[in-house]
């Protein structure tokens, strides 16, 4: 099951609200459309950004997505803007290009701005590394990605929207999943808290009636 549209408004709220980060030309719309679509475009307006309505199987269940296809300005150029995205998103795929050191450098200062605006909350984040079809241009490595991976508490895949190994589809079905994760451990907190504060009302009401 692959389905995917441009989003509109519409009454179902989808399962996993996904923000696609990035430095401009670091190939954001082409993973994007490479996920949705398995085609490459080339040519992409860095200007705009697009939001994506898809279905797919996650673990053998149906999910919807909505996937945010953020524009090539950084957060510190509209700040107002980001925040709203960060709130939206449930789920972050932090992209940079293994051939840009200053698209790299970047990721370590969005996820910081994720977890500043997220408090107290923890951020669900993925660092996917692209364009591994320009290895010979290579400038960071793949420990270099790893260990900013584990030093930031993020999954890390490498992957090319030109080749579409299939990596693309890994990343953001783990990012799915442990959104999912998240999601289900919150819920259960929640109605573990309601549930433990109807006992107090409970209590406090029988000790108000055997003692009056």
């Amino acid at each position: 099951m692959n389905n995917h549209q441009r989003s509109a408004s519409g009454p179902k709220t989808p399962d996993v609200k996904l923000v696609v980060m990035g430095r401009m030309g670091v190939g954001k719309s082409a993973l994007v459309v490479r996920y949705l679509t398995r085609r490459f475009i080339w040519e992409y307006d860095p200007t705009l950004e697009f939001s994506y309505k898809h279905q797919t199987l996650v673990d053998d269940d149906v999910v919807s997505m909505e996937i945010l296809d953020t524009a090539g300005q950084l957060y510190g150029d509209n700040r107002r803007q980001w925040e709203g995205h960060v709130r939206w998103g449930d789920g972050f795929l932090l992209v940079y290009s293994v051939t840009d050191k200053q698209s790299f450098h970047d990721v370590g200062r969005m996820k910081e701005f994720l977890d500043e605006a997220k408090k107290p909350r923890n951020v669900t984040a993925v660092i996917l590394a692209n364009k591994m079809d320009l290895n010979h241009e290579r400038c960071i490595s793949t420990d270099e990605g790893e260990k900013l991976a584990q030093e930031l508490s993020c999954g890390y895949f490498e992957g090319s929207a030109l080749l579409g190994d299939g990596v693309i589809s890994e990343a953001i079905e783990e990012l799915c999943r442990e959104v999912r994760r998240r999601k289900m451990m919150e819920n259960r907190t929640r109605r573990r808290s309601s549930s433990q504060m109807a006992k107090q009302v409970f209590s406090r009401v029988l000790t108000k009636i055997y003692n009056s």
